[in-house]
Formats: structure tokens, C-alpha cells, sequence
């Protein structure tokens, strides 16, 4: 089979690059041409835009970029027709995938969407062009399927979270040999996940770093994205107790003593990996009225939160996101009593999001409904 796949996003290379991987596992005859990453990339096939390139985070910024987009989906209409997958295989990443599959449902391509747009949150009427333009859709969180079938009557696959599986087949690291390979010394770790976009890890790094003088017996470890070289973070990294890895996120989690996390998927992450965390997000003025006034139905940002339909990670959003709130929230997560509560909580969320074996679902109900 000839399966043309559409990630657009960090996340949606490492959950792509794990159905490719469970498809070649069921179809020896897999090809694969995808827009993606570089795990992606790894497995195989032809790499045909990178999501470095793709990615624009707030309404001003995609509105800034609007003839790059326009020109990336005149481009991946094309190359489509000059591939004729057998199927097209969608992962997140709405705003683009959503208009390219209208334009291929009409002309006969198989569409098939792994992990949902978060139309429970905003854009609810985007289950029009679901259910108009996607033969299969493939949910990832516990409450989508009943929102999907009970509240719009378009049937969907519950498949299990990736980061199940992403996260319990990462090779295990020894804790002592990481510090001495990336100099950190023997205090207790805080890891600072400031994002994958240079305009919200400016944003985030700034206000996370400026509390480290306040937490001496700690070190603080900036997780640099795939996306971004190091030369990008050097001008952040002034004070002794910052140090720096890249690419290899999960490894400093499993170090970790806590964390601050920007949300989004990082969020989820850092929870199955069972550090304490504190969520912020701090976005322009601009995005973030506009984007308050689209999503006005939901109580948290975090998955975490959403998922176990409670605080159990404190969000700093916007104006909360400043110093003074920032040390109060990371000294509570410091506290053992605090930290247990955390450890049950984390457990009860990962008992909701199923077991391992997510891309497996979603490769064995693909070749399903193409045979």
C-alpha cells in the first residue's frame, strides 16, 4: 500500500513515525511519502516538508504566514495527485489537514484522521467537514469518543494515547551517567519545557528563568525543541544554574524533580512520567482575547486537567504566568506532601488513557477498512 501521511507538528512526527513502524510491521509492501520530522524520516519513505516549516503558533502569526500556507496546500494538493496514495492518513494539525481533506474526499482518496482536532474545545462546527470529508477518525483521549458519538452522531475509533507507548518503549537511561555527559551536578533537577516555537519559548523562558535565584539547591535544565539549534538558546542560558540538553526531552523527565511546563502535549508528557509540574501559557494580547472569547465551554488548558476532569496541575495562564506566582506554585510542588498527591492523581490519569498499543489500533483498523 502507498500511504501519504500529513504531521505538522513535533507531536505529530513522533506519533507518525510510530503508526509507519506498526504498518510496515503489517504491510511488508508499506511506502510511505509524508510531511513530517525527522523520526518520520527515520523510519522511511520521502520526506517531503519538515514542520519547522509549518509551524505558526497565534492568530497574528498565521495570518502573517497566510501565502506561505496557501502555498503549502496548492503544493501538497499536487504532489498528492502525483502520488495517488492508497490512503491519506492525517495526523492533528487541523487548520491544514482539515482543508486538504475537502479537497480529497471529492476525488476518491481514502481519509483517514489519526488523533482529533480539539473541537470539544473550539471550532465545534468543524464536525460539519468531519464527518463530510473523513471516512475514519481515530480518537486518542477518553471523552472524545462519547463527545464524537453521543453529541454528534459520527462514530469513531477509541484507540489509547501514543505517549503510552512512545513512553514505555524509550530505551532507559542511568541517571549518572546523563548528569556527567551533559556536566549537571548532583542537585535535584527542575526541567523547563518552554515550547517548540521561538515566539512562545521567548515568552515562556523569560519568565521561567527569572525565579532560579530563588530555588539555590536546585538546577534548572532548559529542554531545547528538535526544531530550534542551540545558538537560539545560548542568549538565555546567563546564569550558572541553567544548563541545557536538546532533543531528548523524556530522558530529562525521567530525572526530574519537577517541572514547568508550557502547555500542550508537554503537559501530558511530564504527568506519565510522573513529575509534579505547573502549567503556564502566556501568549500576545491580541491571540489570547481573541482565543478567550472561541473557548468559552472549558474549564482547563492542560490535558491533564481536562482529562481527569479536575485541577490536578495548577495553570498559570496569561497574566497569572509572572514571577511571584510562578515561585509560590513551584515551591508548593516541592513539597512532599504535595508531590504524593501528584503521584495518585498521575496514576489515576494514566488508568483513563487505556494501555499500551495506540499506533497498533490505528494500523490494524487502517489495513482494515483498505482490504
Amino acid at each position: 500500500m502507498k500511504y501519504y501521511i500529513i504531521a505538522g507538528e513535533a507531536s505529530g512526527d513522533l506519533h507518525g513515525s510510530n503508526l509507519m513502524k506498526a504498518l510496515l510491521e503489517k504491510d511488508a509492501n508499506a511506502e510511505f511519502r509524508f510531511w513530517g520530522g525527522d523520526l518520520m524520516q527515520n523510519v522511511g519513505g520521502t520526506l517531503v516538508k519538515h514542520y519547522r516549516d509549518l509551524a505558526f503558533m497565534g492568530f497574528i502569526e498565521v495570518v502573517m504566514n497566510l501565502r506561505t500556507i496557501t502555498k503549502n496546500l496548492s503544493f501538497c494538493k499536487q504532489d498528492i495527485e502525483a502520488y495517488n496514495p492508497d490512503c491519506i492518513i492525517f495526523i492533528d494539525y487541523p487548520g491544514f489537514n482539515l482543508r486538504i481533506a475537502k479537497w480529497a474526499k471529492p476525488k476518491g482518496y481514502k481519509t483517514h484522521y489519526y488523533i482529533s482536532p480539539q473541537i470539544w474545545a473550539w471550532k465545534e462546527n468543524r464536525i460539519h467537514d468531519i464527518k463530510r470529508d473523513v471516512d475514519s477518525m481515530y480518537v486518542i483521549l477518553p471523552f472524545e469518543k462519547d463527545f464524537y458519538q453521543n453529541k454528534h452522531n459520527f462514530p469513531v475509533n477509541f484507540v489509547g494515547h501514543p505517549l503510552i507507548d512512545a513512553i514505555a518503549d524509550r530505551k532507559q537511561i542511568d541517571e549518572d551517567t546523563f548528569r556527567q555527559e551533559y556536566n549537571l551536578n548532583e542537585k535535584p533537577i527542575i526541567a523547563l519545557l518552554p515550547g517548540s516555537r521561538k515566539q512562545e519559548i521567548k515568552k515562556m523562558l523569560s519568565i521561567m528563568l527569572s525565579i532560579i535565584d530563588d530555588f539555590p539547591d536546585y538546577q534548572f535544565v532548559i529542554a531545547g525543541a528538535p526544531s530550534q539549534d542551540y545558538s537560539f538558546y545560548k542568549q538565555f542560558i546567563t546564569n550558572p544554574n541553567v544548563n541545557f540538553v536538546s532533543n531528548i526531552t523524556y530522558d530529562l523527565l525521567s530525572v526530574s524533580t519537577a517541572a514547568l511546563v508550557t502547555s500542550g502535549t508537554a503537559t501530558l508528557e511530564t504527568a506519565l512520567f510522573k513529575v509534579p509540574e505547573v502549567v503556564c501559557y502566556k501568549g500576545s494580547w491580541l491571540s489570547y482575547q481573541i482565543g478567550k472569547r472561541l473557548v468559552k465551554h472549558i474549564k482547563y488548558i492542560s490535558l491533564v486537567n481536562l482529562i481527569m476532569d479536575e485541577e490536578v496541575v495548577t495553570e498559570l495562564i496569561q497574566n497569572d504566568f509572572n514571577s511571584k506566582r510562578l515561585k509560590i506554585e513551584l515551591n508548593k510542588i516541592l513539597n512532599d506532601y504535595e508531590r504524593t498527591k501528584f503521584f495518585i492523581s498521575y496514576y489515576e490519569l494514566e488508568q483513563k488513557l487505556g494501555g499500551k498499543g495506540a499506533s497498533n489500533n490505528v494500523a490494524n483498523l487502517i489495513l482494515k477498512a483498505l482490504n
